[in-house]
């Protein structure tokens, strides 16, 4: 199934501010509320909307030290294993399996850097992992969400 261009409008909509109610979004693309929630409906069954969730500012949360991890495994690790092992962590906000020399790259926030080698102290502990390399980020220049890409 193909997004046409309303259900591409109703992704960016939602994208930008997932709590709209389907009457603000049906105002916004010229259809009805129950219109609007047929198609987002036909969105989630179809995959292409796998859920809704809240954007946090991890600063305004106290979480000031933000590195990004590379992974490397023991031997062949399947990625259901990493992915069970580094998502107990609440400070791991990001994992992905990577191509390159490292197996998987994970970024994570913590309130200080005590707490940021806590966690890469007990990550670099699973029996997977051979040894982990790090760096930590100074200024972020850009974040963007994943949305809806330009026609």
């Amino acid at each position: 199934m193909r997004p046409d261009r309303l259900d591409e409008q109703i992704i960016a909509l939602l994208v930008d501010d997932a709590r709209r109610s389907y009457a603000v979004l049906g105002a916004k693309v010229g259809l009805t509320a129950s219109a609007v929630k047929r198609r987002v409906d036909r969105l989630r069954a179809g995959g292409a909307i796998t859920g809704f969730t809240v954007r946090l500012d991890p600063g305004a949360l106290g979480w000031t030290v933000e590195g990004y991890v590379e992974l490397y495994c023991r031997s062949s690790t399947p990625p259901d294993v990493i992915r069970a092992a580094v998502g107990r962590f609440a400070e791991v906000v990001d994992a992905s399996t990577i191509s390159g020399e490292a197996d998987a790259m994970l970024r994570i926030l913590a309130v200080d850097m005590r707490h940021f080698e806590q966690v890469l102290e007990q990550i670099g502990a699973e029996p997977f992992v051979a040894r982990t390399k790090s760096v930590l980020v100074l200024s972020p220049l850009l974040r963007r969400t994943a949305g809806p890409l330009p026609a």
